[in-house]
């Protein structure tokens, strides 16, 4: 799992923080949200962290690590069925990934309904999950967040809700 926390700096310049994601692949997925997507991050701390001590170094996490991002800024939740992934270009278009198949089977096996991949790789094979496909980083990050909080079940974490 991948997360993502952003929030107004407090100091003149924002500050990044990978843990688990190389920091240079940080600084790359943040500039292409800001000035493909419209984000304005120049003025949020932008703070990454994957779970669990794991180390992400390929670049078909882009997408996953945008949709994080890009959910804390808007304070809109990520799909909780929906699986992501490819790599982000600079002109904010999506670029398909080694194996793809496979990573769609893996995530149907995991329990996903969804995934989303770049429309590019879209050969998909035959799953019990849907895959939705997206061309831009733009489409990509429209189609992941949940517009309704409301339809995402809240988590109850000792006795209170979230």
């Amino acid at each position: 799992e991948i997360q993502a926390l952003t929030n107004p700096t407090s100091f003149g310049q924002p500050r990044r923080t990978a843990n688990g994601v190389d920091f240079n692949r940080l600084l790359l997925v943040t500039a292409v949200l800001t000035r493909r997507t419209g984000l304005k991050l120049s003025t949020q701390d932008v703070i990454l962290n994957v779970t669990g001590g794991i180390k992400i170094g390929e670049p078909a996490a882009d997408l996953g690590i945008a949709l994080a991002i890009a959910s804390s800024a808007r304070d809109l939740p990520v799909d909780p069925e929906l699986a992501v992934v490819g790599e982000t270009g600079l002109s904010g278009e999506l670029r398909t990934v080694s194996q793809l198949d496979r990573r769609i089977n893996e995530a149907a096996r995991l329990g996903f309904k969804r995934i989303l991949v770049p429309k590019t790789g879209s050969n998909t094979p035959n799953t019990d999950i849907q895959v939705l496909t997206a061309s831009t980083l733009r489409d990509a990050v429209s189609l992941g967040l949940v517009k309704d909080k409301k339809a995402v079940p809240k988590e109850e974490i000792n006795g209170m809700e979230y």
